[in-house]
């Protein structure tokens, strides 16, 4: 019953001009900070052990800018679907894809790691169309399985396939064929912190997911580092890095390192636009 009810809604939202939809975030802001308090206790926790050194005044100032761009990401996700191409490509490009071309022309397929930094559903839009990969996302599939449809087919509308977290490593053999990219939102918490890889992130004890990095060295697939910049209200460029060309010739944890200190590096300088609204410290390592 709330998808029926929620659904015309949503598309409504999707097609406000850009101007009228943040204007609604505005006031999204305020009812969200303010009258809600949405996570709040967890978003200046978050930022407190992140930043011991910042003054308190500096942390609920990055908390403010938080909540702002999150009901600012909240809506640019619901504009996915009924996105035009132009559209697209206009709020969210490319800024340098020569790493791409040269990687595709020698047939090689990738991996891509990014975090919940940015918009990254723009981004994976974004790639689909403007380069000649063909992009899969790696995601977690909703419970609600008509809201799972419907988020399904805004992340593919231009031609990104989505492959669930449980089938990765199968699918992924099952298209080595194809020259491809594979995307991993890599930042998220392992649903076993046992069998996590374990590391100082923004100054804490940290498990990261290790599977990224798993199959990058199986496959051998190079890995790039996503880099999704916010250039100004509703507009963002990608800015590509390699991290490893060669992960089969890596050591354990090399990889994971390397991304964890390049996503760290974007979040110091940027702190606002990355999802501290999600209880990523919420596991401790076990003593042995």
């Amino acid at each position: 019953m709330g998808y029926y009810i929620g659904l015309p809604f949503i598309y409504l939202l999707s097609l406000l001009p850009f101007p009228v939809l943040y204007a609604l975030s505005d006031l999204m802001y305020v009812v969200m900070f303010y009258v809600v308090k949405y996570r709040r206790d967890v978003v200046n926790a978050n930022l407190r052990n992140a930043f011991p050194e910042k003054p308190e005044k500096e942390i609920q100032r990055i908390s403010k800018a938080y909540y702002k761009y999150l009901c600012d990401l909240t809506l640019e996700t619901f504009k996915t679907l009924t996105f035009t191409r132009k559209s697209a490509l206009k709020h969210c490009r490319f800024h340098d894809t020569e790493i791409l071309k040269r990687l595709h022309a020698e047939g090689k397929s990738i991996v891509i790691v990014l975090g919940h930094y940015g918009n990254w559903e723009w981004a994976g839009s974004s790639m689909s169309l403007d380069t000649d990969y063909q992009l899969y996302v790696i995601y977690h599939p909703l419970t609600n399985k008509r809201f799972d449809k419907l988020i399904y087919d805004m992340r593919s509308r231009f031609g990104t396939k989505l492959i669930p977290m449980k089938n990765t490593l199968r699918d992924m053999i099952k298209n080595k064929a194809e020259v491809n990219a594979t995307a991993f939102i890599a930042d998220q918490t392992p649903s076993n912190p046992d069998n996590a890889y374990w590391t100082n992130f923004l100054n804490q004890d940290t498990p990261v997911f290790e599977g990224t990095e798993k199959i990058a060295k199986m496959l051998n697939y190079p890995v790039v580092f996503g880099n999704v910049k916010r250039i100004k209200r509703g507009y963002y460029e990608i800015f590509l890095e390699m991290l490893e060309e060669d992960p089969a010739s890596t050591q354990y944890g090399d990889i994971t390192e390397l991304f964890t200190r390049r996503l760290e590096k974007e979040i110091i300088e940027t702190p606002e636009i990355w999802l501290w609204s999600h209880r990523r410290w919420k596991h401790k390592r076990s003593k042995k």
